[in-house]
């Protein structure tokens, strides 16, 4: 866990420095599996992604990348990324989604590889200008949603080997990831308010920064989200002990420093 904040750490403070590469890649998995041996380095033996069940049976989910070819894979991988993005080939969020799907089939360590396309997915979202990681984990939004993860990778996991895989299942599930997030932030947002005297001051300021009169249409566009009856509020109080006058009447009059 330690060794997963210091990688969460390292992409907070220089995500957008630090390119999508190989080395970049095998570093954040270095960091995120801490002592373990084959931390920050690709498989030595082929490792297909097995599911095992209660009754002790198990199954293989996805045959992977063999072990020999892994870093041929992986060159190909980020060189189609960079591609893709130079030329515009989808909306980068869509490439966001497959490149992390693609990284999963390649499945390029013994272990961790879930962990480290996670950090992908925020690192590539920080180089995209979506930096909604920086304040709600993704981590937790796909842990608390596991079994959708899980079924619609292997939907578009299907095939793949053959280049006739379908991957809208886990696109879609990408993007619904990143809307969850988006949105409990808008939420977390929502619930703070602004100091006592926080707005009073926005509008005294904006006021300070005129040179000629204004109307109280100019002030709701220099103050967001503050009322139209809390700027009326201000001006009134302000006339009253004589730092602004009011040089008409109506919706359209206008005002100026005193």
């Amino acid at each position: 866990m330690r060794g997963y904040r210091n990688a969460l750490k390292l992409i907070h403070e220089q995500g957008i420095k630090l390119p999508a590469s190989e080395d970049t890649i095998l570093k954040l998995h270095k960091l995120s599996r801490g002592q373990i041996w084959d931390a920050g380095k690709y498989k030595e033996q082929d490792s297909d992604i097995i599911e095992k069940y209660p009754d002790g049976t198990s199954r293989i989910r996805f045959k992977t990348v063999p072990a020999d070819r892994t870093s041929e894979y992986m060159a190909k991988l980020l060189e189609m990324w960079n591609r893709c993005l130079r030329e515009k080939w989808v909306h980068p969020m869509i490439a966001l989604a497959a490149f992390n799907l693609d990284f999963l089939c390649i499945h390029p360590f013994r272990d961790g590889n879930g962990r480290a396309s996670r950090l992908l997915l925020l690192l590539q979202s920080y180089h995209l200008g979506y930096e909604v990681g920086r304040y709600i984990s993704i981590e937790r939004i796909i842990e608390q949603s596991k079994d959708r993860y899980y079924e619609t990778l292997e939907q578009s996991s299907q095939d793949w080997h053959k280049g006739k895989n379908d991957p809208w299942p886990f696109i879609n599930y990408v993007l619904f990831t990143l809307k969850t997030a988006y949105r409990d932030f808008e939420e977390r947002v929502g619930q703070l308010r602004s100091p006592k005297g926080a707005k009073t001051e926005m509008i005294k300021s904006a006021i300070e920064k005129t040179f000629a009169p204004f109307r109280i249409s100019d002030m709701q566009r220099e103050c967001p989200g503050v009322s139209l009856d809390m700027i009326r509020r201000v001006l009134k109080t302000m006339k009253a002990s004589g730092q602004v006058k009011c040089l008409g009447r109506g919706q359209n009059a206008q005002w100026e420093k005193r």
